[in-house]
């Protein structure tokens, strides 16, 4: 099908979305072009929130899956794009024929990676060849990778086994708003008013990585552990998937949990103390923040963890404090409560995330589509 629509003039702007936080960049995204070009937005139907935010301001938006109705209907409006912005790994173009003006950038959904991925994942060696010339073929496609920090670049490098020359350092837009210091106060308020509990207290976020297969056991006492300062209130975020296993963690948790279902892990963050977590992005974002405190790495895992899916090599070296594995070290650690030096790794990995990308990026693909 792309073959067929192979002759059309690449003018427009189309942008794969899977997930629903990079918005306020695809509005910027909008403003920014010109007149006559047009920006299409398929996405997931998870992120019918964001494309219904999308829509509200004139942007169109269409729903997509992998299937023969995409195929038929959605390859065409593909083949238009001058630049084509992905936020995930889209199978489908493995198959994509590749127009020599068809700029494809990866646009990823996270600032840094604690997991390995692509052909850093221990199980993709275990893959068929025919798996692994299909995944190859899709990461050929990406012209450009957009990253917060030199770091980020070397791991789609590793990955994806792109060259490096690929790597446009110019920061995360997603990343903007964690240093808006008015975005910021607003959420604050707005979580406040949603969760008064929380106000007046120490706020621990436990956010631990999603695991393929939607599997998760925590050991038994963590509940203990994080309510280890008896004035904090803890909130927990886990997989949507989990729901039984999150009401039964919140039951241990007890007076001090509270929930926060109706609240985004990003707005959380901005009224968190301490966030726990182990191999999740958020700590990336988390670290952005002035009011991140305390940074703890609960990795009660970790061996297990290694052999699948993985983690980077030098995790160790650039963790912020040293990785907790027990459930006496984490509650140590609550108790004492002592700053984490987030210098160095934001150093590491947010280098570019400095409150200006979004203007970046804009400005370099914007000036494509007048070539």
């Amino acid at each position: 099908m792309s073959l067929l629509w192979s002759g059309r003039r690449q003018r427009d702007v189309v942008y794969l979305m899977s997930f629903g936080d990079n918005v306020p960049f695809i509005k910027a995204l909008a403003a920014g072009m010109p007149a006559d070009r047009q920006l299409l937005v398929f996405y997931r139907p998870s992120c019918q929130a964001a494309a219904d935010e999308l829509a509200a301001t004139g942007i169109t938006v269409r729903p997509f899956t992998d299937g023969l109705g995409f195929v038929f209907t959605g390859i065409s409006q593909v083949m238009r794009a001058r630049v084509l912005f992905c936020d995930n790994y889209y199978a489908f173009l493995g198959g994509l024929r590749h127009p020599r003006r068809m700029r494809i950038v990866q646009m990823w959904h996270a600032a840094g990676a604690v997991k390995r991925f692509g052909w850093d994942d221990p199980t993709t060696a275990d893959r068929s060849a025919s798996d692994q010339r299909r995944f190859q073929a899709v990461y050929d496609q990406f012209d450009e990778y957009v990253v917060g920090a030199p770091a980020m670049g070397q791991v789609f490098a590793s990955s994806y086994r792109a060259p490096l020359d690929r790597m446009q350092v110019l920061g995360y837009p997603r990343s903007d708003r964690l240093q808006d210091a008015n975005w910021v106060a607003q959420t604050q308020q707005r979580v406040w008013q949603e969760l008064p509990a929380l106000k007046g207290h120490r706020v621990i976020l436990y956010a631990p990585t999603y695991r393929e297969g939607v599997t998760f056991t925590p050991p038994k006492g963590l509940a203990q552990a994080l309510r280890r300062d008896p004035d904090a209130r803890v909130v927990l975020r886990l997989h949507p998937a989990l729901a039984t296993k999150a009401e039964d963690f919140q039951r241990q948790l007890g007076a001090q949990g509270v929930d926060a279902a109706g609240l985004s892990t990003a707005e959380l963050l901005t009224v968190t103390e301490t966030l726990v977590t182990d191999y999740s992005s958020v700590a990336f974002d988390y670290s952005l923040l002035a009011n991140a405190h305390s940074l703890l790495f609960y990795l009660f895992d970790l061996p297990a963890y290694q052999q699948d899916p993985g983690v980077q090599p030098d995790l160790l070296d650039w963790l912020p404090g040293p990785a907790l594995t027990t459930n006496a070290q984490l509650a140590a650690a609550i108790q004492a409560d002592a700053a984490t030096e987030l210098t160095q790794f934001n150093q590491h990995w947010n280098s570019a995330n400095d409150g200006h990308a979004t203007e970046r990026v804009v400005a370099r693909y914007v000036a494509l589509l007048s070539d």
